[in-house]
């Protein structure tokens, strides 16, 4: 029989950890989690990692398996889970994979280009300064040197910004002229299942998942990461409205505010990447049964 991974993907707090493990238990199988921050084993409750009862009851895969500390990108996720799924594959005809990380999710699917590892020394000098001298003065550089990529790169998000001109400098060569954005073939077949409700109800869920992570601690452990602010991977959603917080630029109820407000904002964001992919179905999260059904019916078409 050949092999197939289901991805079970959709809009932050839909629900998908919960369905997810309803179906690896009626497929027998096991979970790769696609969560670029669930990652970290430093950031827990800030991302709402399923608790030791959930996480116990499938085996799960790519859950604080590494550290904030690691200069950790899609790239390296990719290469670790073809990895994995060779393993897991050896074992079983299908494997669970679910998130809502849009890059990660294309990366495993698709694969990335093969870029060069960025110089932890070079990127600190451009995040300095872009500090000291604003984001305009990267986009300048990066507008002299890959013309192309600064006409479509979205001039508003700076990770993007900062990373073109990382590949610029790194390989004197233009961005643009590296990136092939050619589909790899993967081994195995892929199901794509996307989860989404009604707009109301995903909102309320956001805000009252936020409302459980102070319950929870989540002040008492973005304190705990605060020293390593500057890091990539702290750069995140209920951890960087903290840190201004802590720095005391915004009240601790504006913070938690800005934080649902941001949750909500991502939550559309992904959306809007995942319904440009026509190779995904569609289902809300009490759609268990369907969803079985659908997986069900399309492995049968499967040689």
């Amino acid at each position: 029989m050949s092999k197939s991974l289901i991805i079970l993907l959709g809009p932050t707090g839909v629900g998908k950890t919960d369905l997810s493990i309803d179906i690896a238990r009626y497929f027998d199988t096991e979970i790769i989690s696609c969560d670029s921050r669930q990652i970290f084993k430093e950031m827990v409750i800030g991302t709402a990692v399923p608790d030791g009862k959930t996480l116990a009851a499938v085996p799960h895969h790519f859950i604080g398996s590494h550290s904030i500390h690691e200069n950790y990108n899609a790239r390296k996720f990719e290469i670790e889970v073809l990895e994995k799924l060779e393993e897991l594959f050896a074992q079983k005809d299908l494997v669970l994979m679910t998130g809502g990380s849009m890059l990660y999710i294309d990366a495993l699917c698709k694969g990335l280009d093969d870029l060069p590892d960025i110089d932890p020394d070079l990127r600190k000098q451009l995040m300095n300064r872009m500090e000291s001298e604003g984001l305009e003065s990267l986009k300048n550089e990066l507008l002299e040197r890959d013309p192309a990529y600064y006409s479509e790169v979205d001039l508003q998000n700076p990770k993007r910004i900062l990373h073109a001109l990382e590949i610029c400098l790194i390989t004197g060569r233009p961005f643009s002229e590296l990136r092939t954005n050619k589909s790899r073939k993967r081994p195995f077949n892929m199901l794509k299942i996307g989860l989404n409700c009604d707009r109301e109800i995903l909102y309320n869920r956001i805000n009252q998942r936020v409302d459980t992570m102070f319950e929870d601690g989540l002040e008492k452990e973005a304190t705990l990461l605060h020293p390593f602010s500057q890091l990539n991977s702290l750069n995140t959603v209920g951890y960087r409205e903290l840190f201004e917080y802590f720095n005391g630029t915004i009240t601790l109820e504006q913070a938690k505010e800005k934080i649902k407000a941001n949750s909500r904002k991502y939550a559309r964001k992904q959306l809007t990447w995942f319904r440009r992919d026509p190779e995904i179905t569609w289902f809300t999260p009490g759609m268990k049964d369907e969803i079985i059904a659908f997986v069900n019916d399309q492995l049968k078409r499967y040689p």
